[in-house]
């Protein structure tokens, strides 16, 4: 079980490293002119920022604590949070019609979910 929690910590930090980085160093047009940027549109500069922020640091937090052995509670915690991100985005994408990304949103949400229900167990 150790194991498959850390295969899903290490790919929800990719995911989320790759996400909000790709955010922070975007501008908000640049965003809204890729593929699946259509959503950036209802949101301002800090908007997107901040959430690119919120992803950054979900993925610092999903691992971090647990592999260094420190307040190892912050990474279930990470992952909830990372769950809520999730329901948020796709409550944006069904409000806009773009359900295309829907299926990698669920993938996120149940890695989180898995990640967080294992660690506060564990």
């Amino acid at each position: 079980m150790n194991i498959a929690l850390w295969i899903a910590q290490v790919l929800l930090a990719v995911a989320y490293l790759g996400s909000g980085l790709m955010k922070l160093a975007r501008s908000r047009e640049q965003i809204v002119a890729s593929d699946s940027g259509n959503w950036a549109k209802d949101f301002s500069d800090a908007s997107v920022k901040g959430i690119g922020a919120v992803e950054v640091l979900g993925a610092i937090g999903v691992v971090l604590p647990w592999a260094l052995d420190i307040a190892t509670v912050l990474t279930p915690i990470a992952a909830v949070g990372l769950v809520i991100v999730q329901v948020v985005a796709m409550r944006v994408h069904l409000k806009i019609n773009e359900t295309k990304t829907l299926p990698v949103n669920g993938v996120l949400l149940l890695l989180a979910a898995f990640v967080a229900i294992g660690r506060f167990a564990g």
